[in-house]
């Protein structure tokens, strides 16, 4: 090879590597406009973690989980990982994260509508049960079971002994889980009222985001004061050895994207897995073999 062709073949690595970052860059760009927005001082919560220390940790997190859901698959392991808290407490955004480099048919998200009229009338549980993880596979679940304990409590969407009936039932609901071979861990994302009122005004300034808020949302503005309450009450009653809770500090989502991150390595011991080394066969040439032309209105237009 010659060196202007070594020098071609590098420049092509070279925007490849720089290709692939751009796809987080391009995930981080709605925090640095709402940085500058807030101007700084005008965000609560303090300095927020240093962009390239950020990025470096997150890198690094990210080659870590790949490792880790090749370890997943390798082994057959079955994890669970619940992500609650309030409404823009940053649970998508940790999910992106982790998910943004993994295999999607080894990890996978699960975020659940509102039940329809013939799930209402099912087991509570019954509708969760079918995304629970095979082997091999990793579930994040954004939002969970615990809606229960949550808005439909909150926002009187289930009876007083309905909530009860789950109370009396999550910890054997997950205590069979765990027998049954599943990782399950969960995670709360705390923020404070300063925060969320804080980024609920940015989604309605900011017409890509304003899709985030529902009348929902809106609503659980007014009730910052029972969600805490039943935030406490299903921490202390759900809280068990078999199925702990994990709080993540999340007013700074930088921070808290990479807490949960390296929380979620430490929680499921991993290594290296063997691969065989992977060669690329040459292409098999027939002479006969002539490539047909695309019709040229075939072709997506060049716009760009």
């Amino acid at each position: 090879m010659s060196n202007k062709e070594l020098q071609a073949e590098l420049d092509r690595i070279r925007a490849e590597i720089a290709d692939s970052f751009d796809e987080e860059l391009e995930l981080q760009f709605e925090d640095d406009q709402l940085e500058m927005l807030a101007d700084g001082s005008g965000r609560p919560g303090g300095e927020t973690l240093d962009r390239r220390i950020y990025f470096r940790e997150l890198f690094r997190l990210q080659h870590e989980l790949v490792r880790l859901q090749d370890w997943i698959a390798h082994n057959k392991l079955k994890v669970a990982v619940i992500f609650e808290g309030r409404d823009s407490a940053g649970k998508g955004g940790a999910i992106k994260r982790i998910t943004q480099r993994l295999n999607p048919r080894v990890c996978r998200v699960v975020a659940l509508p509102a039940p329809n009229d013939r799930e209402k009338t099912q087991w509570y549980f019954q509708r969760y049960v079918p995304h629970l993880p095979a082997a091999g596979e990793m579930v994040l679940f954004d939002r969970s079971w615990y809606n229960r304990a949550g808005v439909e409590r909150v926002m009187g969407f289930c009876t007083p002994d309905e909530l009860e009936e789950f109370f009396r039932s999550v910890p054997e609901f997950e205590k069979m889980l765990v027998r049954s071979g599943i990782i399950l861990i969960k995670f709360w994302f705390s923020i404070s009222n300063e925060e969320q009122e804080f980024r609920f005004k940015m989604r309605i300034d900011d017409p890509l985001k304003q899709w985030k808020l529902s009348p929902m949302d809106m609503e659980s503005r007014r009730h910052w004061e029972d969600y805490t309450k039943a935030k406490e009450d299903m921490l202390q009653r759900t809280h068990i050895p078999e199925s702990p809770w994990w709080v993540v500090d999340a007013d700074d989502k930088k921070r808290a994207r990479l807490n949960t991150i390296a929380h979620l390595l430490s929680a499921i011991p991993y290594g290296d897995v063997p691969k065989p080394t992977v060669v690329l066969p040459d292409r098999i040439r027939h002479p006969d073999y002539a490539r047909g032309p695309v019709p040229a209105e075939m072709h997506v237009k060049s716009v760009y």
